[in-house]
């Protein structure tokens, strides 16, 4: 039965379409300009329930960046996404600067965003705030419902493999190369730079910047860790896995689906999403624009989730969050056996968030110690009080604090290499 959830998750928005639809009309009748009855307290409320109706029964599409200018020494220059890098589970995006003299020599930053269930622009504010500082580029993760069976499976040894092609890509013109890893991010990133400097692979980057993640889970268990060791892999193996229905081209491939996923991000915090929403219908009512655009626009990313493979998901599960495969030496990559220890010329910063319910505070700072044979100068922590998850990588204090602190570290680990 569980395997039909998905058969079942798709009839239902199925046949919901004709009642979007028509509340959908009836939205834009209410507040045209020409029917007076927008202008009551009745339009209003009407206008409002229809509108939260439409948004909590539609399937949100992968957002933009829209990120099309930045400022860099002071001027303004206009920004291109390009992908120039392409795998069936992911793509390299590069934000070109369009520079109309000489670019400024700037080293490069591979953001690597969690395949956790959102795009990656739900890290828009963590591109957006090194676009003047850096030459950026960040893993673009495929909806795996969208990727035909025939382009095979993808585990969490195929995500190391990948972020190794992109480190080697990167660095093929000898431009340093930063890498940040935020949150499950953390984990492939620290394994495959680990096994290019065991191999000595030039390659290997300049530094790596580890945020939020789960390094040693051990260490202050969150209510999602604790879940984890609770149920076991086989619980999570007959519950969470489901297979991609028709019409979509990944149909019969077995995923873990984003709406599942959502669902339990939601029941996390149910309390403040309904809040939100109620003060959103408040703020159409009393027609307060602009706090109704900023819900809108908080839940157009939030809402947005995309499957993944049952396998990357459950061995992701298994062997970080219940086995503990790497603060304990075990976890192997392609049969080779990961020894963080191995890593020597890479630096290694870590930040963590003081009020973090995902990751709790300790486990990122874990690498530290793990990493013994990375010299202490070419090491670092931060702690960023009053933030929690999310303000890791996004946020006016990630902008003011965590950001110039990231930048800075990146120069001076350059200098200290040269």
């Amino acid at each position: 039965m569980d395997r039909m959830s998905y058969h079942v998750y798709e009839m239902l928005h199925l046949a919901f379409a004709p009642a979007r639809a028509a509340t959908d009309a009836l939205l834009h009748t209410i507040k045209s300009p020409l029917n007076p009855l927008y202008h009551t307290s009745l339009g209003r409320s009407i206008a409002a329930s229809a509108e939260l109706f439409e948004r909590m029964t539609r399937r949100y599409g992968k957002p933009m960046f829209g990120l099309d200018t930045t400022k860099v020494d002071g001027v303004e220059v206009e920004v291109a996404e390009e992908h120039v890098w392409m795998k069936p589970f992911c793509g390299l995006l590069h934000f070109k600067r369009q520079f109309a003299d000489a670019a400024p020599k700037q080293s490069k930053l591979l953001i690597v965003a969690p395949m956790s269930g959102h795009y990656a622009t739900l890290l828009r504010g963590t591109v957006e705030a090194f676009l003047p500082s850096h030459d950026v580029y960040i893993t673009d993760w495929t909806d795996a419902r969208t990727v035909p069976l025939v382009e095979g499976s993808f585990d969490l040894d195929d995500y190391i493999d990948y972020l190794e092609e992109m480190m080697r890509f990167l660095a093929d013109d000898g431009v340093p190369v930063h890498t940040l890893g935020v949150c499950q991010a953390s984990v492939p990133l620290i394994c495959a730079v680990a096994a290019m400097e065991a191999a000595s692979d030039p390659a290997a980057p300049e530094s790596m910047i580890l945020m939020g993640g789960p390094i040693d889970t051990r260490v202050n268990p969150t209510a999602v860790n604790k879940l984890a060791e609770k149920r076991g892999i086989d619980w999570f193996r007959r519950h969470c896995i489901h297979t991609v229905p028709f019409p979509h081209a990944g149909m019969g491939r077995d995923v873990y689906p984003g709406f599942l996923q959502l669902s339990g991000f939601m029941a996390m915090n149910i309390e403040r999403h309904v809040t939100a929403h109620v003060e959103m219908f408040n703020h159409l009512i009393e027609g307060d624009g602009d706090s109704a655009e900023k819900h809108r626009d908080f839940y157009d990313e939030y809402l947005a989730v995309m499957d993944l493979t049952a396998e990357f998901y459950l061995q992701t599960v298994e062997r970080v969050f219940i086995k503990h495969e790497v603060p304990l030496g075990l976890l192997r990559h392609r049969g080779e056996l990961i020894d963080l220890r191995s890593i020597r010329h890479t630096a290694l910063l870590t930040v963590e968030g003081e009020k973090d319910d995902i990751s709790g505070v300790g486990q990122t700072l874990a690498a530290q110690d793990l990493c013994s044979g990375i010299p202490a100068a070419r090491k670092a922590h931060h702690l960023q009080v009053g933030v929690g998850h999310y303000g890791v990588f996004n946020g006016s204090r990630f902008r003011r604090e965590i950001a110039p602190r990231i930048c800075a570290f990146t120069r001076e680990m350059e200098q200290v290499e040269a």
